[in-house]
């Protein structure tokens, strides 16, 4: 299935329901100037927009099982419910200790990541490109979630994609910083060893209460709600919390690595 399939299959659930875009927008709580963008092919729908259209109007999950099957052409498959779990989140902590947060990363800031070694095609770099960018619609939407963010300082300071690349991320990371409903912390270089030198992670609670785990590596994420390795991650989580650095003082360590005003 291609995207322009889907976006037919979301003008024919409307039709059929006799609902307009403005009254679609009004029943997902979405600007119809969104839902105009979707069905014009300018932006990608989440997985988000496609349960709360199904629900809408009526298709019984048709929308969503559509979307599921377009992003497995270009997500790997351990990623496919984690998209889920993300778009649903009402809180997410991240913690990253050697690269900025997907959510948080500029288009060119990505394409160096996924291009590094030459071991993607291009074609693939690309899909997995539109995935990761997206996803970040999840930090524009009407509710959007609680999202806090640590980033170890090393992740500042490499270099990805060369120096201007690497300025322009940086300025991402401050313009994110705005937003009423983000934070972001450093663990400076000197914090030494910490509970996560293992790997990043992200935390996420849906509604409810209910925690959902996402644990890197370099091969594939892992996908997890086990109480026990909630508990532990929560542990992990405020022992970082507490290294970290404070709001300004991450930012004012952001704005001294940022070459350009």
């Amino acid at each position: 299935m291609n995207f322009e399939m889907w976006v037919r299959a979301l003008k024919a659930a409307r039709a059929g329901a006799g609902v307009s875009q403005e009254g679609l927008a009004g029943l997902v709580k979405w600007s119809p100037s969104l839902i105009a963008a979707i069905e014009t092919g300018r932006r990608r729908p989440t997985m988000e927009f496609a349960v709360a259209a199904d629900e809408a109007l009526g298709t019984g999950g048709l929308l969503a099982g559509l979307l599921t099957d377009h992003e497995g052409e270009r997500a790997p498959s351990w990623f496919l419910p984690w998209q889920s779990y993300e778009a649903q989140a009402v809180r997410l902590r991240n913690f990253e200790p050697c690269l900025v947060p997907g959510l948080l990363q500029t288009e060119d800031y990505a394409r160096a990541i996924f291009s590094a070694g030459g071991l993607q095609r291009d074609e693939r770099v690309e899909g997995l490109l539109a995935l990761r960018m997206s996803r970040q619609a999840v930090l524009s939407r009407d509710d959007p979630p609680e999202c806090v963010f640590v980033i170890d300082e090393s992740a500042l300071r490499r270099s990805i994609g060369g120096p201007a690349v690497m300025d322009r991320q940086l300025g991402r990371l401050l313009e994110a910083a705005e937003l009423p409903h983000v934070r972001l912390h450093v663990l400076p270089l000197d914090a030494g060893a910490h509970v996560s030198l293992g790997g990043g992670f992200v935390l996420a609670e849906l509604p409810g209460s209910e925690q959902v785990l996402c644990l890197d590596n370099t091969a594939r994420g892992q996908i997890a709600d086990h109480p026990e390795w909630i508990r532990l991650m929560l542990r992990k989580w405020e022992s970082l919390l507490g290294e970290a650095l404070a709001e300004r003082a991450s930012l004012d360590l952001v704005n001294k690595l940022k070459v350009t005003p």
